[in-house]
């Protein structure tokens, strides 16, 4: 059956439908214009959030990362001297024993002298690449030190001579002296041909060295001016010390 019309003539259902409801929601929507693509759907987001943002890990710039810092400047190093360490070792030295003493051990030319014959006897101790400590040796080859082991480098001898150990004035009270002291005595025990280290020393300062296996052998025949001193000598053979785990 076909509905009617008021004027009383047949349309098609469809029609109708059309002309009096509109149509189905989906014919209602307005079309989009011709040539203007249709915009897809933005999602919105809520201005509060019940999750806060995670905080982003701090990005350090590639020229300072940690990385590069330490395979190119440690912070703390023990390594031999070379002859371009010289100027630094006699400001530290200088600075050290001439206010004390009014002479160094070593002169600039002398540490340079040393440093190109055995620098394997010498330790350093750097802190951001600079040299805050250092001990310089030189080998002998006579049972007692004499005047001449002052200057002298003996290549066949066995006995590695301490000439100087001196730590920077910004670095001192801190026990940096006996941790680079029991560093070089490793450092000597590791070279087969020193059997002995030898040094002199102030009276006051025998005590220190007695910690460290060194033995008082009397009076030493070398004297600078009117100073006097005394021998002492360390075996580095079967040392308690070197078989033991320092962990410095």
């Amino acid at each position: 059956m076909e509905p009617q019309s008021m004027k009383g003539e047949k349309r098609p259902f469809g029609e109708l439908w059309l002309k009096v409801l509109g149509g189905p929601p989906w014919l209602r929507r307005p079309l989009p214009k011709v040539g203007c693509p249709r915009e897809a759907p933005v999602a919105r987001m809520s201005t509060q959030s019940t999750h806060p943002p995670k905080p982003e890990a701090p990005r350090l710039p590639p020229a300072i990362s940690s990385c590069q810092r330490r395979h190119t400047l440690p912070a703390s190093e023990f390594r031999c001297l070379t002859p371009e360490d010289a100027v630094s070792a006699f400001e530290i030295e200088r600075e050290a024993f001439i206010s004390v003493l009014g002479v160094c051990p070593l002169y600039l030319d002398e540490i340079r002298h040393f440093l190109t014959l055995c620098p394997e006897l010498s330790l350093g101790w750097f802190e951001e690449g600079c040299l805050v400590a250092f001990i310089i040796g030189s080998l002998w080859d006579k049972d007692r030190l004499m005047q001449e082991s002052l200057t002298m480098h003996r290549p066949g001898g066995h006995i590695a001579h301490l000439h100087v150990l001196a730590v920077h004035c910004a670095f001192r009270q801190q026990g940096r002296g006996p941790i680079l002291l029991w560093r070089y005595l490793h450092h000597l025990g590791s070279q087969p041909a020193v059997h002995r280290a030898a040094l002199m020393c102030e009276d006051a300062l025998v005590p220190f060295y007695e910690r460290f296996g060194f033995h008082a052998m009397g009076p030493c025949a070398i004297t600078v001016g009117s100073l006097s001193f005394t021998e002492l000598h360390c075996s580095l053979q079967g040392h308690p010390f070197l078989r033991r785990n320092s962990g410095c």
